[in-house]
């Protein structure tokens, strides 16, 4: 336990909705072949609005890895991963997540069992490797997905290669599911996904309002809907009722850190295991983490219901992780000047190399651009072994102590 005290403030309400909705989706997902119902696991940036289309029930991996991280049952899972040979280099979700596969443990007692497997590399190249072997071991058939990396903006040739690619996945849920594609469906489906985002859009920049209503610890926990329920009814049901309370406690002034003094960014993936303890540390140092880079890269609205299936192929392939450096660095510059913040903290993140590698460089590009100072700290998302807790207490408090 990190020395900062624990701060009272008042908590959010909408917490008891997005656990219901939570519970309710992994038992949905796990009583599907009750059903006849198909389950398909997808990377966090795959193209889910085409699996509503079909009646399949997404579930995602990386997500069961951020929830074996915040219980704090990745190590012992990951350590049965690197029992079967799998190396600790490799992303502590994916090791999570097989060692979950064989052991049926976790959280929730394992995932349900896929009858497919979608990979999309957009976020790392480590999925294509993870999803192989997911598919060695259930013995599930597997669609890869390839997006060319965008330096500057997206080619109309980059686009067409990845729409090509999306008729493609078609093809093979119409295959895997003796069903027949529907456009109607999948505007329906991209409606409701534009929908959601666009509320998540607006659920987040509730905190350019001072004092801000949420903090980035709280968002972290609220986007895993954006995330799993994207393209439902379910989800719009429930942002637009987490929008609503936002507002409200903007308006009467209650804020996520009381007497909020210092505010900052954060960049990279949460340290899934220290949340409460670092929210704590930095709430006892009137200090609120206001806006981050990994919850703001589920905000692409710029989705056109006209030309679905085009329209998707440039929001999958124009993502945060799959950008140069140079506009890694523009998204924090720009948060930083939208949420009027006075410094920012990078988590060097051992797992995620796509997220990480570069960090430095965007560090002195950051700070040269808006004279703000950044600090950078070093740990795994969800592999406590790889973090010290009383040298990043120190390393913050000495940080908070020079804004």
């Amino acid at each position: 336990m990190m020395s900062g005290d624990a701060v009272e403030r008042r908590e959010i309400k909408s917490v008891a909705d997005y656990q219901k909705l939570i519970a309710d989706y992994y038992k949905s997902a796990k009583t599907a072949y009750k059903r006849d119902q198909k389950v398909a696991w997808i990377t966090s940036g795959g193209p889910v609005e085409l699996l509503h289309c079909f009646d399949i029930i997404p579930v995602y991996p990386e997500n069961h890895g951020a929830m074996c991280g915040a219980t704090r049952m990745a190590v012992e899972l990951a350590e049965v991963a690197e029992g079967r040979g799998f190396s600790r280099d490799l992303c502590s979700y994916a090791r999570a997540d097989i060692g979950s596969a064989i052991t049926k443990g976790g959280p929730i007692g394992g995932l349900p069992r896929p009858d497919m497997l979608v990979c999309c590399n957009n976020i790392c190249g480590t999925v294509l490797k993870w999803y192989e072997e997911l598919a060695r071991f259930f013995d599930c058939p597997l669609f890869v997905m390839d997006t060319p990396f965008v330096r500057g903006e997206a080619t109309p040739h980059a686009v067409g290669y990845v729409a090509a690619q999306m008729n493609e996945y078609i093809s093979f849920l119409e295959q895997h599911t003796g069903m027949t594609f529907s456009e109607e469906r999948f505007v329906e489906a991209a409606t409701k996904s534009l929908q959601a985002l666009t509320l998540w859009k607006e659920i987040l920049a509730c905190s350019e309002h001072k004092p801000a209503p949420m903090n980035c610890f709280d968002a972290f926990i609220h986007m895993a809907p954006i995330v799993t329920l994207r393209g439902t009814d379910e989800i719009i049901t429930y942002y637009e009722g987490l929008l609503a309370e936002m507002r409200e406690r903007v308006a009467e002034g209650i804020s996520a850190v009381p007497e909020e003094k210092h505010r900052l960014l954060w960049d990279n993936i949460p340290i899934w295991y220290e949340m409460s303890d670092l929210f704590n540390l930095f709430a006892s140092l009137s200090t609120c983490l206001v806006a981050d880079t990994y919850t703001s890269a589920w905000t692409f609205d710029q989705i056109d219901i006209s030309d679905p299936i085009r329209s998707f192929a440039l929001a999958y392939t124009d993502i945060f992780l799959n950008v140069n450096l140079e506009r890694m660095v523009d998204k924090a510059v720009s948060l930083a000047e939208r949420y009027s913040a006075d410094g920012m903290i990078m988590h060097s993140n051992r797992s995620c190399k796509p997220y990480s590698l570069g960090q430095y460089d965007n560090a002195r590009a950051f700070t040269r651009r808006t004279g703000l100072p950044v600090l950078i700290l070093e740990a795994d998302h969800t592999d406590s072994r790889q973090y010290s807790q009383a040298q990043a207490e120190e390393r913050i408090r000495a940080f908070i102590e020079t804004l």
